[in-house]
């Protein structure tokens, strides 16, 4: 195993309380062709939340204003096609934006997803661990309550 690695999640939930997912496409290492959040790499001198908003930015054209996301779960992964330790951190928010709003930056789609039909995915490593988890937290209710009251 080498050196660890630090990654950005973001898990952006609209007004009806779908999530916004990526589809990978052919072109990565880990979980090609697989659904997840849109997110990144920590860059050196980064912290995990000022990459969070960068990573959104870059890969959707979507801006949250300072503080609309919040840290709402960290994870250590060992990929099988990776030798790093990967620390996902997962932030969340919510946003008015809709799919038309989105200019992918990144992968082969981005679109906000139903909760039930989210769960159906095939989904990557990280994100089978973290959306089954934040679907069920308070925090994705609180966002809902928040985006629809």
């Amino acid at each position: 195993m080498t050196a660890a690695r630090t990654f950005s999640s973001i898990a952006l939930v609209d007004r009806r309380g779908w999530v916004l997912l990526q589809e990978r496409d052919e072109h990565p290492v880990i979980d090609p062709e697989k659904w997840g959040f849109p997110g990144g790499h920590v860059e050196p001198g980064e912290t995990p939340d000022a990459a969070a908003y960068r990573e959104l930015e870059e890969e959707t054209g979507l801006v949250v204003p300072p503080g609309g996301l919040t840290q709402v779960a960290c994870i250590d992964l060992l990929h099988p096609d990776s030798p790093h330790l990967d620390t996902i951190h997962l932030f969340a928010g919510q946003t008015t934006a809709g799919d038309g709003d989105i200019r992918l930056g990144e992968g082969r789609r981005m679109t906000f997803v139903a909760p039930d039909t989210a769960r159906d995915l095939d989904l990557g490593q990280g994100a089978s661990l973290l959306l089954p988890d934040f679907l069920a937290s308070a925090a994705y209710r609180a966002l809902v309550a928040g985006a629809q009251g």
